[in-house]
């Protein structure tokens, strides 16, 4: 009853998931066998199941279940009914609560009878592993649509798109939910966390632990970030296509982290461990992508008396482009309307309550500029809706604002389209068309390679030509590195500043392989 082409794994859309161990998803219906030291005798014996996950497994808390036999199903609640007996064989069917803390459970089963009591050794063999439900109406990760189950639930390979928003790249990503042993590496994530399983029924809390853990920077979670350019202690983020070899690496070494990651690695991750435990989850990349480090929801740009940026005091950013996710959810916890597509974020920018994750924040919220909302409303909305602020230094020290730019940050925010390889582009979902509130800044991964400046008499049209030579950035160049131009200028007869900051990368030639005859495989190595 436990087999990928089973009854049970088949109706459960788990029957994809490369082990043999009984999975099934809360909320639905599913059967199972007992065999008996004799015939079961419903007038004089009494049987019921216990289900156990955790370290302390309690009643109270949800971690202990105890399943009566009943006459009759009601639904919406942990009961069995025997449907059929063959002699010391009995089939139950089982039903469980849509609010079912996810995780292993432990099944054992207890009897009563004229001869005493008795309870059954417990066999891990025929442990539950019990999931989020999408198909399940009651769960609060419920999705209506078919078609979208199929692709963030059940895909296993994606695409990540990078670069700017006037040159998008993009890398398949094998997210490899289904492998074997993935499931067993998710659970264990969750376990090195240390909150406890009664909360994994919770789909907000579980996605915030989650969203801690994948990065390493305050509870030995899965990926190291390293945006130096230096990756000699590990492996270089743009090395990896995928997230099995990262899991895997992670739980061998006993949640030692791995080395290395940038923001398209903890994301693709996130979407694997989501997409394993149940949640729909998608890969999002924004572009010109707002850091804001003062909760202020613009990004601020200080220059001195020269108009040359004051370097120590521009800690807001703006990157060229960030990589984080969608998952999708009711939201009990806020007002209505707020379901549906969640932005949550592993990489280690900011904490939240203490701790470096971010999310799950609703994108109606973001939209809607409700930045009272939790969780971390006003860090995404900045992301994607802020003012470029430009400030500049007095000679007494004070800083006025001498001129702004709107529109500047969250453009081209892009996914992989539902059925298809096609890129879909999803700003509308963050932002009106003509943009909100906002607050940021820009850098990481750019680099200011030289200063110019003239004295220019302009007519109504002039081009200044500007040749930045290759010798004078090559060695600040990283992975992923974009190059910013900062414009900034004085109007001599009334003083007025104007300044604009451009960003854009350096492209890599496409690679293209062409064979001269007719190519066939002949061995394939697994």
């Amino acid at each position: 009853m436990k087999s990928a082409q089973g009854v049970n794994r088949t109706k459960h859309h788990t029957d994809l998931y490369h082990t043999d161990a009984f999975i099934i998803r809360r909320g639905q219906n599913f059967q199972m066998g007992i065999s008996l030291s004799r015939p079961f005798d419903p007038k004089n014996d009494k049987l019921h199941l216990i289900l156990k996950t955790g370290p302390l497994p309690t009643v109270a808390k949800g971690t202990q279940v105890d399943v009566p036999l009943v006459e009759s199903l009601v639904g919406g609640r942990w009961e069995a009914a025997a449907v059929k007996q063959e002699g010391n064989r009995i089939q139950l069917s089982v039903n469980s609560p849509a609010t079912t803390a996810i995780g292993r459970y432990q099944l054992t089963v207890e009897t009563t009878c004229v001869g005493g009591h008795a309870v059954s050794t417990h066999d891990p063999a025929n442990d539950v592993y019990i999931l989020f439900n999408p198909w399940c109406e009651e769960d609060t990760v419920f999705m209506d649509s078919e078609e979208e189950r199929r692709e963030y639930v059940l895909n296993d390979v994606g695409r990540i798109y990078y670069g700017t928003q006037d040159q998008i790249g993009q890398r398949t990503w094998n997210y490899g939910q289904f492998d074997d042993g993935i499931l067993a590496i998710c659970l264990f994530i969750l376990e090195k966390s240390g909150t406890p399983p009664s909360g994994w029924g919770d789909p907000v809390n579980v996605v915030r632990v989650i969203s801690a853990m994948i990065n390493a920077v305050d509870d030995n979670g899965v990926l190291v970030g390293n945006w130096s350019g230096n990756y000699s202690a590990g492996t270089s983020p743009t090395v990896w296509s995928g997230s099995i070899e990262i899991l895997r690496e992670y739980h061998k070494n006993n949640a030692a982290p791995v080395k290395y990651g940038q923001c398209w690695a903890f994301a693709g991750v996130f979407t694997t461990v989501l997409r394993c435990l149940g949640i729909p989850a998608r890969t999002v990349t924004n572009y010109s992508s707002a850091h804001d480090t003062d909760v202020s929801l613009t990004t601020d740009v200080y220059l001195d008396e020269n108009l040359d940026p004051i370097n120590h005091l521009n800690t807001d950013s703006v990157w060229n482009f960030h990589v984080w996710n969608d998952c999708w959810m009711a939201r009990p916890d806020l007002p209505l309307g707020n379901g549906g597509w969640q932005a949550v974020d592993a990489t280690p920018q900011e904490t939240s309550q203490g701790t470096f994750r971010c999310g799950p924040t609703a994108l109606t919220a973001v939209r809607n500029g409700y930045v009272y909302l939790k969780h971390d409303t006003p860090f995404v909305f900045a992301e994607v809706n802020s003012d470029k602020i430009y400030w500049q230094k007095n000679a007494d020290g004070t800083f006025n604002q001498i001129y702004s730019e709107k529109k500047t940050v969250g453009h081209s925010i892009s996914t992989k389209a539902v059925g298809s390889d096609e890129r879909s582009d999803i700003t509308h979902l963050y932002k009106h068309a003509e943009g909100i509130i906002d607050s940021l800044r820009e850098s990481l991964c750019n680099c200011r390679a030289a200063t110019m400046k003239t004295l220019l008499t302009l007519s109504p049209v002039k081009v200044l030509e500007w040749t930045l030579e290759y010798k004078d950035y090559k060695d600040q160049l990283v992975d992923q590195a974009a190059l910013m131009l900062t414009l900034s200028g004085r109007v001599n007869e009334t003083q007025r500043i104007l300044a604009t900051q451009f960003s854009f990368r350096l492209r890599t030639p496409d690679l293209s392989i062409k064979v001269n005859q007719t190519t066939t495989v002949k061995d394939v190595i697994i």
